[in-house]
Parts: structure tokens; sequence; C-alpha cells
């Protein structure tokens, strides 16, 4: 039995408006992604035992000021500025929230797990590549 040839595929005008359609929404999510709000400023949350102990807008700081918290025997006094969030001094005993350092992008966290205190970002806008795939 002989094979059958497939048909010629021919485009239509309506591929034309498929393929417009495509282009627009690409580039749609692209200014949304690259060119999003940047009005949003960083949110800076300092939990303490879990629960939320204080919310500020960095961007609304007129200058940096130093927050003291204390829990679990343990006092940590943290600095916020409009561009970041750092744990300046800590009375646990491993100093590993003193020497995450400064933090100032959207997701990146400071933990303090003896005192039980945690800063976390949020809001902004990404200014920077997380990942490169290809």
């Amino acid at each position: 039995m002989p094979m059958r040839r497939s048909p010629e595929v021919h485009p239509k005008p309506a591929d034309a408006l498929v393929a417009l359609a495509v282009l627009l929404l690409a580039a749609a999510l692209t200014l949304t992604v690259w060119g999003g709000n940047k009005s949003g400023g960083l949110i800076a949350t300092i939990s303490v035992n879990g629960q939320v102990a204080k919310t500020v807008d960095l961007s609304r700081l007129s200058g940096p000021e130093v927050q003291e918290f204390t829990a679990n025997g343990f006092t940590l006094h943290v600095r916020l500025s409009s561009d970041g969030a750092e744990v300046i001094d800590s009375t646990c005993p491993n100093q590993v929230c003193v020497h995450t350092g400064h933090i100032s992008r959207a997701g990146q966290s400071i933990v303090c797990l003896p005192a039980r205190i945690s800063v976390t970002l949020s809001g902004g806008t990404a200014n920077g590549v997380d990942a490169v795939l290809g």
C-alpha cells in the first residue's frame, strides 16, 4: 500500500493575527517583568518568635535608624535604611545574624536562630539577575 502524502499547508490571514497576538503578549510580559512598578519600596518585616513585631516601609525613612529587639534572652540591634537592613550587634553566641551583612533585595532575610528573630525584605522590584539559562 503506497504512503499518502500530507497536504501542503499554506498560511492564512488568521495565522498572522495569532502571531501578532503572541508577540504583543510577549512584549507585555517583558514590560511587566523588567519595567515593573518602580514606585513600590522595600518593606522590612521583623518577626520575633514567629510573630510580626514590626513592619517598616524603608522608602519612607529619612535616614538610617537602629531598632532594638529582645527575645529569648538575646538582644539584636537592627539598622534600617532606605536601601536595606542589617544586624549590627547581637548578644547571641554564634553571630551568624551579624555576619549575614547588609540585605537590600526583596526575598532576602536575616535570621538569628538563638533569639528566634528574623528580618525579611519584601516589595520593591527585582534589581538584578537571579539566574541565567541557556
